[in-house]
């Protein structure tokens, strides 16, 4: 590794000493780990209180029953990456469950037991957190308020995966009739759910990794989370293939239920209705609170007003923040849907934080704004984290929120600037700066007429502009570039990237925008200085303009393709990547959805 340019994000411990640090903690892993996992079973098991057959005898099945019943299974569980755990779990979860099967199981029951299996592990891992903090074997790495943080932000995530996986449940139980409906309507939605509920078993991970202090304990929450993650990957695979899947069983597929009717003169994502359309439309909006610092609002800081939210609310709830530099960290809750929130101008309402890695908050919970209820819109506002370069990873704004949207927005910070977290996430015309990483995450994202500027880092550092963090084949996620003009911030001197793979599958689409000279002519990077990234990223480029935008000399490797088709390029627009014809046409903010 040449250490006249170098990176520092993002669970970058030395390879060797991790490797040679659990030789010597091997032996204790074992033992902590499987003291964990037995202890947090048993309560588990207690609570849940699923019974489980000790052989087929007591199903009262028939033979011919049981090998018709593997079949559907079998056929479910080889579209997936894990066939074995899928096959055994599902048959288990059958044989243990009350349900009346008949000789060929339908798809929305076996796709429920798949979903069931994965719900059980998750819950069985949401108390781990809690216990590693109160266990004495950890006593001396969770003195440390990094590792505090990061557990925290594990409980959070763990319950949220939980919640993505009941709330699939729900969307499949609901309705009567034909039961593959639900294959076919709500796909898109259960894809998004399944594919968060992966990506953040992953960000708990990386948020211990970044800790780069106790590898033992990453490694017991890994070890932990062996059967959740594949069972939820399981359910995501079964999601994704389902009209294969359906074919092979022999089931008619209703395919007029795989496209929606679309309004295609009004120019928005499906998920935006016609009030927020008229909301983002609207220069001023009715707000039903105002935040000043004058004291002339209801309020004179944000937090005051985020916490008179109404939660669960399906109408919207609009805040005005009047101009001002707001020093404060805000969080939109995850039970706050369909919050509104807009100020005087990107350059005149500013929030602003300084929350960052290296004083002892993960990445993850590091946002001056976090937007988590489903539906935040924010307009005309800027978010900025102060901590500065040699704080590392600080994050100015993290969504996990689903159809999110940004509308004239700017993001400041160095490393790790703008955390698109998970879900469907729109941003147009907004601007974003930084240095390492400073677009990152995995969410379904689409960034539209925006200006995204990379700026100097500290001595010896190099500069991307995305990590992508794509984990499993079968997610929909992935940042999609559209129309947006890329130049530097300032006088910007050292090397600088399009994106490096945060995880395997890393997805990201540079299309139709504008380049300036800054880009180093390789465009992409390894995550690892001289090691090739997997074969399965996938970075792309369309049609780009400026001196930045000649491809003669990108990366080399498989997964860089510099000169994509317009059909491929096309699956990176609004509707077939977000979905968001509908929910961005109700937000009433416009959007490109054509090439």
């Amino acid at each position: 590794m040449d250490l006249g340019r170098s990176f520092t994000s993002h669970s970058k411990v030395d390879e060797q000493a991790e490797q040679a640090f659990r030789r010597k903690a091997r032996k204790r892993l074992i033992v902590i780990v499987v003291s964990a996992v037995v202890l947090v079973t048993i309560i588990i098991g207690a609570l849940v209180g699923i019974p489980v057959s000790k052989d087929n005898k007591s199903n009262g099945k028939n033979p011919s029953s049981q090998t018709s019943e593997a079949q559907s299974i079998r056929a479910m569980c080889n579209a997936t990456r894990y066939p074995d755990s899928c096959y055994s779990s599902m048959s288990s979860s059958l044989k243990a469950s009350s349900i009346e099967t008949n000789p060929n199981p339908d798809p929305r029951t076996l796709f429920l037991l798949s979903l069931q299996v994965s719900l059980i592990e998750l819950t069985k891992l949401s108390s781990l957190p809690r216990w590693i903090m109160s266990s004495n074997s950890f006593k001396n790495e969770t003195s440390d308020s990094l590792v505090q943080s990061a557990l925290h932000a594990c409980e959070i995530l763990f319950l949220d995966a939980i919640d993505q996986v009941n709330e699939s449940m729900s969307s499949i139980q609901v309705g009567q009739g034909d039961k593959t409906v639900f294959l076919t309507s709500k796909i898109n939605d259960i894809r998004t759910r399944l594919s968060t509920a992966i990506t953040d078993q992953d960000t708990c991970i990386a948020g211990l990794q970044d800790t780069a202090k106790h590898l033992i304990l990453t490694d017991v929450v890994r070890y932990a989370m062996t059967n959740s993650t594949e069972f939820t990957s399981n359910s995501l695979a079964i999601a994704s293939n389902i009209v294969k899947i359906l074919d092979q069983l022999g089931i008619p597929i209703h395919r007029k239920l795989l496209t929606l009717d679309h309004d295609l003169d009004m120019g928005f994502p499906s998920w935006v209705n016609k009030s927020d359309r008229r909301l983002l439309q609207q220069e001023n909006p009715e707000p039903n609170l105002t935040v000043a610092k004058d004291g002339s609002g209801a309020f004179k800081t944000i937090r005051e007003a985020v916490d008179s939210i109404p939660k669960n609310s399906k109408s919207r709830f609009v805040i005005y923040v009047k101009e001002g530099i707001y020093v404060e960290n805000v969080k939109i809750e995850k039970q706050q849907w369909n919050v509104m929130m807009y100020g005087d101008g990107m350059n005149k309402t500013i929030i602003s934080g300084s929350l960052n890695n290296v004083d002892g908050v993960t990445t993850f919970l590091s946002g001056t704004l976090i937007a988590e209820g489903r539906g935040f819109i924010a307009k005309d506002m800027g978010f900025k984290n102060t901590a500065g370069p040699q704080k590392e990873q600080a994050v100015a704004l993290r969504s996990s929120s689903d159809q999110s949207i940004f509308h004239r927005c700017s993001f400041d910070a160095y490393q790790d600037t703008l955390y698109t977290h998970s879900n469907r996430q729109f941003y147009r015309e907004c601007q974003i700066i930084g240095t390492i990483d400073f677009i990152f995450g995995n969410a379904a994202a689409i960034f539209q007429n925006c200006t995204i500027q990379p700026r100097q880092p500290m001595e010896k550092q190099n500069n991307t502009i995305t990590a992508q963090s794509r984990t499993d084949p079968n997610q929909n996620t992935g940042i999609s570039i559209h129309q947006c003009q890329m130049n530097p911030f300032d006088n910007l001197t050292v090397p600088t990237f399009l994106g490096r793979p945060w995880r395997d599958h890393a997805t990201t689409v540079i299309m139709q925008s504008y380049i300036g000279d800054f880009l180093d002519p390789l465009g992409w990077i390894p995550w690892k200085p001289e090691t090739d990234p997997p074969n399965t990223t996938f970075y792309a480029e369309y049609q780009n303009f400026g001196p930045g935008s000649a491809t003669d000399k990108r990366a080399g490797w498989l997964g860089v393709l510099p000169n994509i088709t317009s059909d491929e390029a096309a699956k990176f627009t609004v509707e077939p990547f977000i979905q968001g014809r509908q929910w961005l046409v109700q937000a009433n903010v416009f959007f490109q959805d054509t090439l």
